[in-house]
C-alpha cells in the first residue's frame, strides 16, 4: 500500500479486505542481535526464574486443554488450514501457530491476574506495564514451547498453542476478565505461523514469522512480535466497526440527493455523530494502537527494532491513515446532515414569523378601519 492520501478505493473497503489488500508475500528483513551486551541486558530485564515446569499440564490435573470441549466456544475453534501441508513431526519441532484473539474492549488487570494466578504457577507469570506473560508449557530442545500475552487493551497472543488450548484459554481466562465482551460476529482473530530456523536469515513473508532458533527459548522475543500484532488485531477491530458505520450512514447523501431529505431526526444525527467521536477517540486518543509500547523504554534497541519492522510489514501506520480518513468523511457528511436540519429548522422559524406578522398586520389594520368606521358598525 504506498504511502500518502488514502484513494476513494480504500476508504470504500471493509476492514477484511483492507487486510487482504495487505502485500502479504513482501520479505521483510528482521535485525539479528549478536551483541552480548544487549543479551545481557535482555536476560537482566526477563528476570526469569531459573526453572519452569516442563508442562503445566501436569500441574493441573484437569487441564485447561481437556475444558476446550463443550460450552459454546467451539465457534472460536479455528481449524489450521496453514498447516495441513507440512509433514506433522516437522510442523511439531519447527513450527507453530500465532492466533491473536480480541476477546473485549479491555482487560480488567486486577480480574485477569487473579484468574491466572488461580490457573497457573506463579512461577509461571510474569507481569509488564500493559501485558502479562505466561508459559503453558516450556519449550525443548526439539520443540517450541508454548506462550500468552494478555495486553491490557483486550488482545491474547497465543504462540504454539492448538486450536483446543486456545479455546479454553479463551474461555476459563479471557472471558472471565475483559471488560466489554464482544459479540461473536465481532469477534477478531487473526493467525499468523512461526518458523524457527538455523539457516534462513530472520524475517516475515506470508504472514510467517522465521526467527533464529537461539530466540525460541527468549519470551521477551516473541513479545516484541507481539506488541505489533496485538496492535494490528486491535485495529482491525476499529476498522470493522468503522466498515459497519459506513454501511450504516452510506444511504443517507443518496436519499438526500433523490429526495432534497433525510429521514432522521436530529437526535438521531446527534447520535451517529458521537459514535464517530467515540470511534476516533478509541484510535486515536485512548488505545494503545499509535503507540511504542512502554516495555522498549528499558528494553534493548534491538527488541524495538524487531517490532518496528513488523509494524513495517503490516503497514499499521497506512492503515491507521486509512481509518481517520474514514472517520474525516463520516464526520463531514454527518456535519454536513446536521446543518441541513438546522437550515431547515431555521426556516421554518422563519416562516413562522412571517405568519405571525402578517396576522398582526390584518389585526392592526382592522383595527384602523374600525376607527374609521368603515367595518364594524350595523
Amino acid at each position: 500500500m504506498a504511502a500518502g492520501r488514502p484513494s476513494r478505493q480504500l476508504l470504500s473497503l471493509s476492514s477484511q479486505q483492507i487486510q487482504n489488500l495487505r502485500q502479504k508475500d513482501k520479505w521483510v528483513p528482521l535485525p539479528e542481535d549478536d551483541d552480548e551486551d544487549a543479551a545481557a541486558a535482555a536476560a537482566a530485564l526477563a528476570a526469569a526464574p531459573d526453572s519452569l515446569p516442563a508442562s503445566l499440564e501436569a500441574l493441573h490435573g484437569e487441564s485447561l486443554s481437556s475444558l476446550a470441549t463443550g460450552d459454546d466456544f467451539t465457534a472460536l475453534t479455528i481449524a489450521p488450514g496453514m498447516f495441513q501441508d507440512l509433514d506433522a513431526s516437522r510442523a511439531r519441532q519447527q513450527r507453530g501457530r500465532i492466533t491473536l484473539y480480541c476477546p473485549g474492549d479491555s482487560f480488567n488487570r486486577k480480574k485477569l491476574d487473579e484468574v491466572l494466578r488461580a490457573s497457573f504457577p506463579a512461577s509461571a507469570i510474569k507481569s509488564y506495564p500493559d501485558v502479562f506473560y505466561v508459559e503453558y508449557f516450556a519449550a525443548s530442545d526439539d520443540a517450541p514451547g508454548g506462550d500468552l500475552f494478555f495486553f491490557d487493551y483486550g488482545v491474547v497472543a497465543c504462540w504454539g498453542l492448538d486450536s483446543a488450548q486456545e479455546a479454553a484459554v479463551m474461555r476459563t481466562i479471557a472471558h472471565q476478565a475483559a471488560n466489554q465482551p464482544v459479540d461473536s460476529e465481532e469477534l477478531e482473530v487473526d493467525q499468523f505461523e512461526f518458523n524457527y530456523s538455523s539457516l534462513e536469515k530472520p524475517h516475515i513473508q506470508n504472514d510467517t514469522v522465521t526467527l533464529h532458533k537461539k530466540a525460541a527459548k527468549d519470551h521477551q522475543v516473541k513479545l516484541a512480535i507481539s506488541y505489533a500484532l496485538a496492535q494490528s488485531t486491535k485495529l482491525s477491530l476499529h476498522e470493522r466497526r468503522v466498515s459497519a458505520m459506513v454501511v450504516e450512514t452510506k444511504h443517507l447523501p443518496e436519499s438526500l440527493a433523490a429526495s432534497g431529505k433525510v429521514a432522521l431526526s436530529p437526535e438521531t444525527i446527534a447520535k451517529l455523530i458521537g459514535k464517530v467521536f467515540i470511534q476516533k477517540a478509541a484510535v486515536n486518543l485512548l488505545s494503545s494502537v499509535l503507540d511504542t509500547p512502554e516495555f522498549f523504554w528499558r528494553a534493548p534497541d534491538s527488541f524495538q527494532a524487531l517490532y518496528e519492522r513488523i509494524c513495517e510489514y503490516l503497514e499499521l501506520e497506512q492503515r491507521v491513515e486509512v481509518l481517520n480518513a474514514r472517520f474525516a468523511v463520516l464526520q463531514e457528511m454527518l456535519d454536513m446532515l446536521r446543518d441541513h436540519q438546522n437550515n431547515h429548522h431555521s426556516a421554518r422559524l422563519e416562516w413562522i414569523v412571517i405568519y405571525l406578522i402578517m396576522v398582526e398586520v390584518v389585526v392592526g389594520l382592522l383595527e384602523v378601519l374600525g376607527l374609521f368606521g368603515l367595518v364594524g358598525n350595523e
